[in-house]
């Protein structure tokens, strides 16, 4: 499939999985099994450790210390070979790095959706809504900032390796570190009531829309 062809069956999937999971209650069925109802405690605790360091601390470090080392590393050898031979995708995780979470942590700034915590279901205050539906008018509380899943969003930004291999197994080795990345983080937030399902499936589409649109536009240079 052709990068516009990705692009835009990438696009109508997000869009789709935005109407999907505002309509239904699949993000219910999926977060009832983390949430003890009988306690009225999830089944892992935010402070609970070592999780808390693996799946928190620990990888975002990672990922920012990976790509602090990649930038570096190829300006300073950017006249060896193997720099040259990989430009092109070495540039793409680099920019992945930066513009995946910042257009996700965009998105959460104002989209004003709750995490599972936040709603009464789940022991907070907030309604149940849709991204595209608003509050009920005599709803006067904090703007939240849950929506999509931020945290996962760097291991998600991985999902650029697949462009940097040139060999087809090497690219989905590639493409699965991402995966992997993305959700061992994204599945440990839902598991302690920060993020829905839907949260971290969003996340990781419009991840993977930003690297393709990344991959476009340095295919475009390079012409």
């Amino acid at each position: 499939m052709s990068l516009n062809k990705q692009i835009f069956f990438t696009a109508f999937v997000l869009v789709v999985s935005i109407v999907y999971f505002g309509i239904s209650d699949i993000d219910l069925l999926v977060q009832d099994s983390f949430y003890n109802f009988q306690t009225h405690r999830w089944i892992l605790s935010w402070y609970a450790e070592p999780y808390k360091f693996i799946f928190y601390y620990a990888a975002k470090r990672f990922l920012i210390l990976f790509a602090v080392t990649l930038l570096i590393g190829s300006l300073l050898f950017r006249k060896k070979a193997f720099v040259q031979k990989y430009k092109r995708g070495i540039v793409i995780i680099l920019l992945s790095a930066i513009f995946v979470p910042s257009i996700v942590g965009l998105l959460k700034s104002h989209t004003n959706m709750p995490c599972p915590k936040n709603e009464i279901r789940y022991g907070g205050v907030y309604p149940k809504t849709a991204v595209w539906e608003k509050y009920p008018s005599d709803f006067k509380k904090p703007q939240t900032k849950c929506w999509p899943a931020g945290h996962a969003s760097g291991g998600f930004a991985l999902l650029s390796l697949f462009f940097f291999f040139k060999r087809k197994r090497n690219r989905f080795i590639g493409l699965g570190i991402g995966l992997f990345a993305g959700w061992s983080t994204g599945l440990y937030k839902m598991i302690i009531g920060d993020h829905f399902l839907s949260h971290t499936v969003i996340t990781m589409i419009l991840a993977w829309l930003i690297v393709l649109l990344i991959a476009k536009i340095t295919s475009i240079r390079e012409i």
